[in-house]
């Protein structure tokens, strides 16, 4: 029999961090038990807590609704054996759970239903949602009784930090994320060490930086190492999304004055940011400073990996990133998958990392960004890895999708995911179809608008739409979009068509 998890009133660090170790050998016992057959009964408790700087949230539209994205999640649903507790910071409207049930294929919405436990803090203020649980004992009890089994049970976390390392202890539970004590690992400085470490190319830089007087300095010395460079990237160590970048251009005179005079133009990736802010920040998170690379055809690819319990590292997708705002590195979507001309090169490469982070002991899920760009003259693509995300990204809950909505699975050989029909599958996926119109829309109003235009995925052709962020629709005006098909042309067709109806449909009464 297991022992009973602690008492929040109970748990010193030493015990937190003693209980923590002990639960880890238990999510390899889980693993291989699901492993070993797919019907097997466990609990998936699912807390997707955007635990980030919050200072970094403020400037995410509808932050608390992005938890919304892991409903893909209830795919475990089609397990009929497996029971799954999911918690928000706010109740997720009937409507929102309805479209997610009548996606589970040949699973009755009755029967998932009943293994599902919604929970919710009841609490929409700006924090993570890990730290209003935790401030929630009576809270922290209903998710213990929705485990039928704590032995068969484990706790899934968009990232982890010290606060879900002590969530899954109060529960009892393994926590089925990268250990907190290893999130350096996942900084903007710590993963360019990971890169050195494999053997993998990475732009010029400079990482461990903290002030701006660092920054300058790194500048100046990249400039010296790199004579003619003309731009440089600064980054925050813990940003994300490519809201923590600031462009810098370099003057003419690249000598400590003419560095220190540019540093006032350096152009930050987001409109109300500051420059004062900005550096206060960089001097609680750290940085980096590394040379902005330069070439007529650049794309910014990412491959998203497992480390397994055991240490294996397992390839799960390949995407494009759609990138945009004032300085072009903001993240606004993907496409899935990369590029023929160079998918199979950056998976190929990410191995190597991943087994450098399973050296480290990371047991999560995990992307790696990477950049190809091609100089002019130049017949082959140069590739850099720039980025570990050590969490579930922007490309997690997209795939999450295809997987739910089709039961299909990756081909690691080619990097193309297949359905049980033999077609390989395509998606262009967003977090930002945003307009001042779709404003007021409640959920019933979309649901009508999707089946009047039929725009849902239907099983018979493999192609449709599926939308998540529903709930960040009326008070803020903001969707996301998944649109897959069986070529990038019809995805495309599909992609387009569906703006173009949200546009006229939205022009309703205006």
């Amino acid at each position: 029999m297991l022992p009973k998890p602690p008492f929040v009133s109970d748990l010193t660090p030493e015990r937190e961090l003693e209980e923590f170790e002990r639960l880890k050998p238990r999510l390899r016992e889980v693993w291989d038990l699901i492993s070993m057959k797919d019907e097997e009964a466990h609990t998936s408790v699912v807390v997707p807590s955007l635990t980030l700087d919050q200072s970094e949230l403020t400037k995410l539209d509808g932050a608390s609704f992005y938890e919304e994205r892991l409903l893909f999640l209830l795919i475990r649903l089609r397990n009929p054996r497996a029971r799954v507790v999911f918690v928000t910071s706010q109740p997720v409207h009937p409507l929102i759970l309805e479209y997610y049930f009548q996606l589970l294929v040949g699973i009755p919405t009755s029967h998932a239903r009943a293994r599902l436990t919604l929970l919710c803090a009841g609490d929409a203020s700006p924090r993570s949602l890990t730290e209003k649980i935790l401030e929630r004992p009576r809270l922290i009890q209903r998710i213990r009784e929705g485990i039928p089994d704590p032995a068969r049970a484990y706790l899934t976390v968009f990232n982890s930090t010290p606060l879900e390392r002590k969530l899954a202890v109060l529960l009892g539970i393994p926590l089925n994320g990268v250990d907190p004590s290893l999130a350096d690992l996942g900084t903007k400085s710590g993963c360019r060490k990971i890169f050195r470490e494999a053997g993998v190319d990475l732009p010029l830089g400079m990482e461990d930086l903290r002030t701006l007087e660092d920054v300058e300095k790194s500048l100046v010395e990249l400039g010296r190492q790199r004579p003619g460079l003309r731009k440089a990237v600064v980054k925050l160590n813990d940003s994300f999304s490519g809201e923590g970048n600031a462009l810098f251009r370099y003057p003419a005179d690249p000598s400590p004055s003419g560095v220190h005079e540019a540093m006032r133009e350096i152009e930050l990736a987001v409109p109300a940011e500051t420059f004062d802010g900005y550096f206060d920040k960089y001097s609680r998170m750290g940085g980096i400073v590394e040379e902005f690379l330069e070439g007529e055809e650049k794309c910014s690819p990412s491959v998203q990996l497992r480390v397994d319990p055991h240490g294996k590292v397992v390839p799960i997708s390949t995407h494009d990133q759609v990138l945009g705002g004032a300085s072009g590195q903001v993240f606004l979507g993907c496409t899935f998958p990369a590029a023929d001309e160079y998918r199979r090169r950056i998976q190929e490469l990410a191995i190597p990392i991943g087994e450098a982070l399973g050296r480290r002991g990371v047991v999560s899920r995990f992307a790696v960004d990477f950049l190809v760009s091609r100089l002019p003259g130049e017949t082959e693509s140069r590739i850099h890895a720039l980025e570990i995300n050590l969490r579930m990204g922007g490309t997690t809950h997209p795939y999450l999708a295809l997987q739910f909505i089709t039961g299909g699975q990756l081909d690691p050989g080619t990097g193309l995911f297949f359905s049980p029909r033999g077609l390989a599958k395509y998606y262009r996926s967003t977090d930002n179809l945003k307009s001042e119109a779709y404003r007021g829309l409640l959920p019933e109003d979309l649901i009508d608008i999707l089946t009047i235009n039929g725009l849902h995925y239907t099983h018979n052709s493999e192609s449709g739409v599926l939308f998540h962020l529903i709930g960040a629709l009326s008070q803020y005006g903001k969707l996301g979009m998944t649109a897959i098909g069986n070529s990038r042309g019809e995805v495309e067709e599909i992609y387009g068509r569906t703006l173009s109806i949200l546009d006229r449909e939205t022009s309703f009464g205006r």
